[in-house]
């Protein structure tokens, strides 16, 4: 990827594809990431960055309204985590036989995590649960809809993609990001439906949210939920 500068927009040109639009995306880390055309040159690229300006600063503008509302996570009793679309008390305990449980409607996390670790400790033990035991539910949910969408799939992991809420590899493979875990099942089979559709189109055109339709005609509300509330779906 080239860092790219058009008056005061910086962008990341991605990678060409075989398709005839230019795919402009606001990541969630707030990077500009743009993906042209094979044809197109760098000059001609920047050319249509500069003319979708409006669009962009309109759209950096949401996202730093949506991300004001990140978590800040303090590590104390009673705090709450998300997890499949539902909220559990934090409890910190003395004993117990694993780092992390889900025990009686409470995530029960080893105090020496904490005192030992910090919460840098306590993150990847959150991140580790969300990873092992999202993982045998996004499999289950990749099957389910690629049979409905018409794809096989490659192999399905569970892990922590950075920016993105997961990604469609060339061999067929399905990354997820484990952040997924916390949204609701709802917004979790959106995920995987529009990955699943990627296996058909690999851009972002009429013909990809279509395929995206077939299969979940309210996608658009889905969408929306997760552009609104991504933010929250942190540790």
């Amino acid at each position: 990827m080239r860092i790219r500068r058009v008056r005061d927009i910086d962008y990341q040109l991605l990678p060409g594809t075989e398709r005839r639009t230019t795919d402009i995306v606001i990541e969630r880390n707030g990077v500009i990431t743009v993906r042209p055309p094979l044809r197109m040159t760098p000059e001609q690229v920047d050319e249509t960055v500069f003319s979708k300006r409006l669009w962009i600063y309109r759209s950096l503008a949401e996202w730093r309204d949506l991300n004001a509302a990140r978590i800040t996570r303090e590590w104390v009793n009673g705090e709450s985590f998300p997890y499949l679309g539902s909220n559990y008390r934090l409890q910190l305990v003395r004993e117990q036989d694993e780092p992390l449980k889900l025990k009686d409607g409470r995530f029960c996390l080893l105090r020496s995590v904490l005192e030992a670790g910090g919460k840098a400790a306590a993150q990847q033990v959150f991140q580790v649960f969300y990873e092992e035991k999202g993982l045998p539910r996004i499999e289950k949910r990749v099957a389910y809809f690629a049979n409905r969408v018409g794809v096989s799939p490659g192999a399905v992991q569970v892990r922590d993609l950075g920016y993105r809420w997961a990604s469609c590899l060339k061999n067929g493979s399905l990354h997820f990001h484990w952040k997924c875990l916390m949204a609701p099942l709802t917004i979790i089979d959106y995920i995987v439906v529009y990955e699943l559709c990627h296996l058909h189109h690999r851009d972002h055109s009429d013909a990809f949210w279509n395929e995206v339709d077939k299969v979940l005609p309210d996608y658009r509300d889905r969408k929306e939920w997760l552009r609104t509330h991504g933010a929250e779906l942190d540790l």
